[in-house]
Order: structure tokens, then C-alpha cells, then sequence
């Protein structure tokens, strides 16, 4: 058979190449920068190749919709296809987490196949991704999707295992990091794909609503694949310890939706460097546009919060009662966020009667008096409170927390205890966000599944837990947490809850100090978290006493703000230590961290990011020479410096940078 080839090449650069074939049809698109290669075959499924300049990087991929009646993607016929190229768009997210304009330049290939439903691709610089559009009468089941991904070598992959918890997990497992070919577990998205030959790729999935969230486990015994499974729908649930939802039986069918939708977006960003992983920001390009009309009230900051520090907050002060919240202990809270111009304070777990029922508070807390006093002293309060709290409010029409809540003075809540992420949830995630937005009340969201983009939609939702952070104690350790900049925080924001004054190194931990958490890592590391790591209600974790004993440390939190202008990477390497510069209006903030190696790590970067022309201060709280073996000590210096310079860096094991340059 003769081969025919027709180039299709729009004005502003866009490229695809288009192969008929006996048996198959081939079709390319490439990234603007050419850097990245999509090849497009139709055959008995959609399969779909990923290359850059140096080759193959993931190999005849699979994608298929497994609706009732009919497989999308099962034996394609082309009808048409449309190639489009954005250029110069910008997306100024309301709450900039990584960056205030968001460039979103693609190329893109949309293919409309026989039987009402087309497959969408885009190549990006930095990455490529596809997602199904239906175009179906009435709602429709999708009994499953396959997303197949097929590695040309036995890669290594950086995930999380829900082990035990199954389907039911709260996305707080450490990271497992093993080679595709002995994966012997389930993976949770995203999943960090280290090629082993330069390119690393991290693949996840954005703009999910009404369907559930993707696992993945091996394909077969003998291939180097994985392959996608879900949560199928929940017919039957019931309350448990007035706090989860438990699903008890369930559908043959991962979700009941409308036939005619776009699918959500599955996504691989490739990276040149380590670093594009910290400054990436293809959620907000491919998360869904902003909801809210006005957005002004919507204000991230700090928050107070008193769950790690109940045992020994305010010892000194006449009346206080260690672990218990009452209605002295939070006005302790409100004076101690007011005085340091901190915005809120998050009561945690224990005011309410009953967690599933939040109406009715304990009888040692006047919360109508708190409320007055959080307002009168100019500090927003957020309330704990469980998803089955908010889902009984959901089904009963005779009432509606958001409002009541709202209306007593609460300016947001943090929901906690889904733990699960099939359709239910995602559309429980969604309207919480729009029926707290109504009240302009604030939101996060405790025991979530990762972000997907719906804190663009709803910037009200300042952030997610999804992450195994230091309210996990000594299970959140460096070698773990060094993995998230790459990986977690890359998808959006993430409530790490940072701010451990009590720092040791791993050898000298011990249970707690005085009714504190000793945690891992130097001083100046737990510092750094707060420039690092992305969340737009960001928390103080540890004792408002211990704060207050350290002015200068407790200065410089209280003033690194929680979004960022601009983010640059200056030097990364994955789980082993990452450095970056963020800026927010005319200021500077540099925040390195390190794992536990057993040496010094020295880097000297450069400020070529500062404007010329200009003299700075930079500010900078750094590793102690001993700070290896003594992990509370650190320096804390000033020095002039300019565009161009260099500035030399020490990290420790288990240590960090943290800086301000204005």
C-alpha cells in the first residue's frame, strides 16, 4: 500500500503530520519549542508515544472509555481532525500559589472519531496531555477507563502505597521508590517516572469533576506498564465514629455522568532539569476557569492553629488547661494571633458534641463569645469540622451549616475525614467549595485526595492535606519530605502544617520535650518550609510559647507571605535537597532544605533573579557549623548584595536556608 503523508502546519507554528495506512492512521504533534514529540496512532485502540530530541521516553501508551453498550477508543475511525496553537495566553490565578501569570502557550491536536466522542491532546514545553470530550444523549456509565502507560525500560518510579487502607485512603503514605518492573503495590497520582537516561516525568491528572480519581498498579507479570483501576460508585454507606462515611457496596460502574463533557485531563509533565518541577505550573493550564465573581474577600495568610500545641501553649497563663478547648484557651489563641498580625486561627478537633453532629458545642466553650472576640480583635476563625458533619447537613434540607456557621462569625472551615476519592467525593469536594463560597467562607480540605485544579475554580479553597506532614510526628522525616517540592506540591497546594521550634537530628529524637514535638531536621530547615512549600492557609504548628521565646525566627515566619509572585529554581536534585527563590511584590525569599546525608552540601547561586542597577539587604537564617549534630543551632546574619552576586550556601544533613533579600 502506498503511504500518503499531509503536513498540516498553522501559521503560528503549530505541527502535525497525518499518515493513512492500510490498518492504522499515525498522526504527530509537537511542543512550540520542538522540544517534545506526540505520535497519535489509531489501530485496535488509541495508542499514543512520547518522545523528546534524545528519543522515546514513554512508549504506545493506551487510552480507551469503557462506556455501557460501547469502548471508546476500541478499533477508531477518524472522522476529522483540528490542530490548534495558543500563543501569548496568561492565566492570573486569584490565589497565585507558584506564580501571579501563568503562561499557557500549546499546541494542540483534536482528533473526532466515529460514534460521537473525540480525544484531545496538547504539547506543551514541559509537558503533554489528553483527556476524552463525549458528545452523548442523557447521562451515560463509564464502567472503567484504560489508561495504559508503557515504559521502554525498566524505570524507576517515586509513589505513594495506600497499602492497608486501600480505597480508602487519606493520601499520607511516605514515598516508596521502586524500579516499574518489581512494582508489587498500588500507586497513587502522581507518580514521579525517573527514566534513569536525564528526563524526569511526573504524571497526574487534572480537572476532575463528577468522576473519580485514578490508581494505578502493574499491567500484567511480564510487561513494564501500568494500568489504571477506580472507585466504582457508592450505592450503600454509613456514618462511622461521627467522622468518615464508609462505603459498604457499590455499583458496577465508576461514575453515572452526563454524556455530553470533556473527561478529565491525564498529564505528563518532562523536565529538562529538576528543577522545572518546583517552578511547573500546568495545573492551573489545564485546571478549569475561576467560579466565584467576586473573589475580594478571598485573603490567604497564616493561622494560628492549636491541634500539635494544645499540651503546652500558654503554661504561664492563669487559667490555661493543657489539650482541652474552651472558651479561655482560644481567646489565648486570638490574643496571640492578634498581637503578631496573624489572620486566623483554626480551632482543630474537640469543640464540637459530636463531630457528626457540629451544632452543638461542648458546654466548656462559648463559641457565640469567642466569635465576638476573634472580630473585635480583627482575627478570622476556621472551624474543624468532619465531612460527615457537612454531608448530613447536605441531606437534610432543614438546615444548612454554612449559613449558620457563617452568620455566628466563622470565616471558613477546615473538613476533614473523606478519605476516599470516587465520584461521591469529587462532587461532595465541588459543592462544599460552592456552598461555602455563597457565604464567603473559606475552605480546606483535610483527609483529600491530591489537588486537581479545583482551587482555580474555587479560589476560596486555599488548601489540601493529601500529604504526610508533621502531624504525623516522627514519620515525617527529610528523606521523605525532600521528595514533595518534586512531586506532591508540583499538583497544588498542600496543608504540610510547618513551624517545629524544637529541631533534632535523627539520633537524638525522643518522644516529646516538655509537652512539645521534637522534630526532624535543623532549625533553619523547619524555617524553610515556610518559602518552600505551597499552601494558601499556611499553619503555625508548634506552641505560641515557643514563638514568643524566639522573636527573630517568629519575625520572619509572620512575614513570609503564602503566595507567590514568581518562582525559580536554583538548585534541585529529586529527594536529595532543593533550593528556590520566590518573590512576592518587590521582595525576595530564598528557602533551601536538605535530606539526611551524612555530609555537607555546598552550593554557591547566584542572584541574576534580583533587578540590576539595585543594592539589597538579604536576611538569612542558615545552618550552625555544628547544626549536623546539633539541630537547633543555626546563624543569623545580614550582608549587602547585588544582581549577579553569588551567594555561598551550606546545607547539613537534614538542613536548610531560609532568607529574605529586599
Amino acid at each position: 500500500m502506498k503511504k500518503i503523508l499531509l503536513y498540516i502546519t498553522a501559521a503560528c507554528g503549530c505541527f502535525v503530520a497525518f499518515a493513512g495506512l492500510a490498518s492504522a492512521k499515525q498522526l504527530e504533534l509537537v511542543s512550540p519549542d520542538n522540544s517534545l514529540k506526540i505520535s497519535v496512532r489509531l489501530d485496535d485502540k488509541i495508542y499514543y508515544t512520547i518522545a523528546n530530541k534524545d528519543g522515546v521516553l514513554l512508549s504506545d501508551n493506551t487510552a480507551q472509555l469503557k462506556l455501557r453498550g460501547e469502548t471508546l477508543g476500541e478499533k477508531p475511525q477518524l472522522l476529522r481532525n483540528e490542530s490548534t496553537a495558543v500563543r501569548g495566553q496568561e492565566i492570573k490565578p486569584v490565589v497565585p500559589f507558584k506564580s501571579a501569570i501563568v503562561k499557557n502557550d500549546y499546541n494542540g491536536l483534536l482528533l473526532d472519531l466515529k460514534g460521537d466522542y473525540s480525544i484531545e491532546f496538547r504539547a506543551f514545553d514541559d509537558g503533554v496531555a489528553y483527556r476524552f470530550i463525549t458528545r452523548k444523549t442523557g447521562k451515560i456509565d463509564v464502567l472503567d477507563e484504560d489508561i495504559g502507560v508503557h515504559f521502554p525500560g525498566n524505570y524507576l518510579l517515586h509513589y505513594q502505597n495506600p497499602g492497608k487502607r486501600g480505597l480508602t485512603t487519606c493520601y499520607e503514605e511516605p514515598y516508596s521508590h521502586k524500579d516499574a518492573g518489581s512494582l508489587d503495590s498500588w500507586a497513587i497520582l502522581p507518580i514521579l517516572i525517573d527514566t534513569k537516561k536525564g528526563p524526569k516525568i511526573l504524571f497526574s491528572e487534572a480537572d476532575i469533576n463528577d468522576y473519580p480519581n485514578a490508581f494505578f498498579k502493574k499491567a500484567d507479570s511480564v510487561s513494564v506498564a501500568l494500568s489504571a483501576f477506580f472507585p466504582r460508585v457508592p450505592t450503600a454507606t454509613k456514618p462511622e465514629k461521627g467522622r468518615y462515611i464508609r462505603v459498604t457496596q457499590t455499583a458496577d460502574y465508576i461514575a453515572r455522568t452526563d454524556g455530553t463533557r470533556a473527561f478529565p485531563w491525564r498529564f505528563f509533565i518532562v523536565t529538562k532539569n529538576d528543577g522545572q518541577l518546583l517552578e511547573s505550573t500546568i495545573v492551573a493550564r489545564l485546571a478549569p476557569k475561576n467560579a466565584i465573581a467576586d473573589t475580594s474577600w478571598i485573603k490567604p495568610g497564616l493561622s494560628a492553629w492549636d491541634w500539635m500545641n494544645r499540651g503546652a501553649a500558654f503554661p504561664a497563663k492563669t487559667g490555661f488547661q493543657p489539650r482541652v478547648v474552651n472558651t479561655l484557651n482560644c481567646k489565648l489563641y486570638i490574643d496571640y494571633a492578634a498581637r503578631n498580625h496573624i489572620p486566623y486561627y483554626i480551632i482543630d478537633e474537640g469543640w464540637s458534641a459530636d463531630p457528626g453532629l457540629p451544632q452543638k458545642t461542648k458546654p466548656v466553650l462559648d463559641l457565640p463569645e469567642v466569635l465576638r472576640y476573634a472580630k473585635e480583635k480583627g482575627v478570622g476563625i476556621v472551624l474543624w469540622i468532619t465531612y460527615l458533619g457537612i454531608q448530613r447537613d447536605f441531606d437534610d434540607d432543614s438546615y444548612n451549616l454554612f449559613e449558620y456557621f457563617s452568620r455566628l462569625g466563622v470565616v471558613g472551615f477546615k473538613i476533614d475525614f473523606m478519605d476516599r476519592s470516587d465520584q461521591e467525593i469529587v462532587n461532595f469536594y465541588e459543592r462544599a467549595a460552592a456552598e461555602a463560597a455563597k457565604y464567603k467562607m473559606l475552605v480546606e480540605l483535610h483527609g483529600s485526595y491530591k489537588p486537581v485544579g479545583l482551587e482555580y475554580k474555587y479560589p476560596n479553597i486555599l488548601s489540601f492535606e493529601g500529604v504526610l506532614g508533621m502531624e504525623n510526628h516522627l514519620n515525617c522525616r527529610p528523606d521523605n519530605s525532600l521528595y514533595l517540592p518534586f512531586i506532591r506540591n508540583v499538583v497544588g497546594p498542600m496543608s504540610f502544617t510547618p513551624g517545629s521550634l524544637i529541631n533534632v537530628q535523627p539520633e537524638k529524637i525522643r518522644g516529646n520535650f516538655n509537652g512539645h514535638w521534637p522534630m526532624i531536621g535543623t532549625r533553619a530547615h523547619h524555617i524553610a518550609y515556610y518559602i518552600l512549600f505551597d499552601s494558601g492557609l499556611q499553619m503555625i504548628a508548634d506552641s505560641p510559647q515557643l514563638f514568643d521565646k524566639n522573636p527573630e525566627i517568629a519575625d520572619f515566619i509572620y512575614a513570609t507571605p503564602v503566595t507567590w509572585h514568581e518562582t525559580r529554581a536554583l538548585a534541585a536534585e529529586v529527594g536529595q535537597y532543593a533550593i528556590a527563590a520566590r518573590r512576592h511584590g518587590d521582595k525576595w525569599w530564598l528557602g533551601g532544605i536538605a535530606n539526611n546525608a551524612q555530609k555537607n552540601r555546598q552550593f554557591d547561586v547566584t542572584l541574576d533573579f534580583l533587578a540590576p542597577g539595585k543594592t539589597y539587604t538579604l536576611t538569612v537564617f542558615e545552618d550552625a557549623p555544628d547544626a549536623g549534630e546539633n539541630a537547633a543551632h543555626y546563624t543569623h546574619r545580614k550582608q549587602t548584595v547585588k544582581h549577579g552576586d553569588k551567594l555561598h550556601i551550606n546545607l547539613v544533613r537534614n538542613g536548610g536556608i531560609a532568607a529574605v533579600i529586599e
